[in-house]
C-alpha cells in the first residue's frame, strides 16, 4: 500500500508540473473537469434517439446507460465516505489547485464513476458511442487529477467501478430491461414516440 501511495503522490505531482506550464489549458479543462458532465449525457440522449425504432434489446441497452450511471453514483456514495481519503489540496499544501473545494472524500471519484459508468452503458448500445465515450471518460479522469480534485488513484478507481457496475448490471438485468422495453413499447403513448420493435422476417 505504501508503494502505491508513493507511486499515486508522484503521479499527482507530475501531472500538477504539468498544469504549472500549461496555464492555456487552465480554463478549458476546468471547465470540462466541472461540466463535463452535459456531454455524456448529450450522448446518452443520441443513443436514445438511434436506438428508439430499433430492437428492443438496443432500445433496452440505451434505457441502461443513464440508469447503470444513477445507480453507480449512488454506490459509490457509501464508499466515499467510508474510505474518507483527504482531497489531494489538503494534504499537500504546494499543490497548484484549480479544483473548487471540497468537503466530500476523495476516493472514488464521482466523477470518474459516472464517465465510467456512462461509457460502458453507451457501448453496449451503441460501439461507435461508446468509444467517444471512452475517450470522454479518460479525458475526464485526467481533468480531475490536473485540477488537483482527485489523485490518480481516486480516478482509476472510479472508472473500473463505474464500468463494473454498468457491465455487471447489464449481464444481471438485462432480460428484465429487454422484456419490460418490450412490454413498454406496446403502451399507447410510449408506441407514438417509440414505435414497435422492428417485425424479423423468417425465411418460409
Amino acid at each position: 500500500m505504501t508503494t502505491l501511495r508513493r507511486v499515486d503522490d508522484r503521479l499527482l505531482g507530475d501531472v500538477n508540473d504539468l498544469a504549472r506550464h500549461t496555464g492555456w489549458l487552465h480554463g478549458p479543462i476546468l471547465a470540462y473537469a466541472t461540466y463535463g458532465l452535459v456531454l455524456f449525457a448529450g450522448l446518452m440522449l443520441v443513443a436514445l434517439l438511434l436506438r428508439r425504432t430499433g430492437s428492443d434489446r438496443g432500445l433496452a441497452a440505451a434505457g441502461w446507460a443513464p440508469l447503470a450511471t444513477l445507480i453507480a453514483v449512488g454506490l459509490n456514495q457509501p464508499l466515499v465516505a467510508a474510505f474518507a481519503e483527504p482531497r489531494p489540496y489538503t494534504t499537500h499544501p504546494g499543490l497548484l489547485v484549480l479544483a473548487h473545494h471540497s468537503s466530500d472524500g476523495s476516493f472514488p471519484s464521482d466523477h470518474a464513476v459516472m464517465a465510467g459508468a456512462a461509457a460502458a452503458g453507451l457501448w453496449l448500445a451503441s460501439r461507435a458511442l461508446g468509444a467517444i465515450a471512452a475517450a470522454a471518460a479518460l479525458v475526464m479522469a485526467f481533468s480531475r487529477v490536473y485540477i488537483a480534485a482527485h489523485y490518480p488513484w481516486d480516478v482509476v478507481a472510479g472508472l473500473a467501478f463505474g464500468v463494473l457496475v454498468a457491465l455487471l448490471g447489464w449481464l444481471l438485468l438485462r432480460r428484465l430491461l429487454i422484456a419490460l422495453t418490450g412490454w413498454l413499447r406496446q403502451q399507447p403513448g410510449v408506441r407514438t414516440a417509440f414505435g414497435p420493435a422492428p417485425r424479423v422476417s423468417t425465411p418460409a
